[in-house]
């Protein structure tokens, strides 16, 4: 794409677990090793104010005895196991396209585990476009010798100013899209700053701070409230819009929240094939 010196950047960034994904990173990590009972141990956690919201497994796998035997590989092979919300391929694509005057950067901002994530959407998004929590692994056994970055929480608040200044891209033109509790700091600081937040969940905290909702199989959809509350495009431009990338809006119920069933030509509802 040609980019003349009038186009618009904006950033869009996602939070990953069951955001992007239908599961949560921990549990699958916990199956993948036979653990039980890991909800019990976040709930704990919470409760003990031991950490901040988001940031549970990353203390599970340094301090839990179940979790000790965590290495590396576990990590990418829960990513592989994870599963992904439709047409994330979509969206980045458009994106990364951008279209009239506006252009888009796309970060995945996420408390899981880098290598979760980077195995989860390889070939989908870049890794240099992947912001998530950081381990210091023994070269030999690949055990977590040590965490370097948990992005939760004030840490996604801090990953955002970061990219404003290292893109260049001013705070009223940051769209963030998340799904629960460890969402909210970033989505304040996004709202006191002008830009769009995004709630993909039902979470009720969430929803009174979000200035939208969206609640869909499909991760396109998050562009419903992108295309009318910042480039202030009509219900049918954003039904072309769809139907141009391949998808047909078949169910949509235009609220406040907006509850998204999206088709694909081969009869597909709701969720794509990533």
């Amino acid at each position: 794409m040609t980019v003349s010196t009038t186009t618009r950047h904006f950033l869009l960034a996602s939070d990953f677990d069951q955001t992007l994904s239908f599961n949560d990173s921990g549990h699958v990590l916990a199956e993948l090793l036979g653990i039980s009972g890991y909800e019990a141990k976040v709930e704990g956690l919470a409760r003990s104010s031991l950490v901040q919201q988001g940031g549970e497994l990353a203390y599970l796998i340094r301090h839990d005895p179940e979790f000790r035997g965590v290495r590396r590989a576990h990590l990418a092979e829960a990513g592989r196991r994870v599963r992904l919300k439709g047409a994330i391929p979509a969206l980045v694509q458009f994106l990364e396209r951008g279209f009239d005057d506006a252009r888009f950067s796309f970060y995945v901002i996420s408390a899981a585990p880098r290598d979760v994530v980077e195995a989860a959407l390889e070939g989908i998004v870049k890794p240099e476009h992947i912001i998530a929590t950081d381990f210091d692994f023994e070269p030999g056994s690949g055990e977590v010798r040590a965490v370097r970055r948990v992005a939760a929480g004030y840490g996604k608040v801090a990953a955002i100013e970061e990219l404003e200044r290292t893109l260049g891209i001013p705070p009223d033109r940051v769209v963030y899209v998340g799904d629960g509790s460890s969402d909210v700091h970033v989505m304040l600081h996004v709202n006191n700053r002008d830009g769009l937040t995004i709630a993909v969940s039902e979470n009720r905290q969430l929803a009174r701070i979000a200035k939208r909702t969206v609640l869909s199989d499909s991760a396109f959809p998050v562009l419903i409230p992108v295309m009318e509350q910042v480039f202030h495009w009509k219900p049918a431009a954003i039904r072309a819009l769809f139907e141009v990338n391949g998808f047909t809006l078949s169910d949509w119920e235009r609220e406040r929240t907006d509850r998204v069933t999206v088709s694909s030509p081969g009869g597909e509802t709701g969720r794509e094939a990533a």
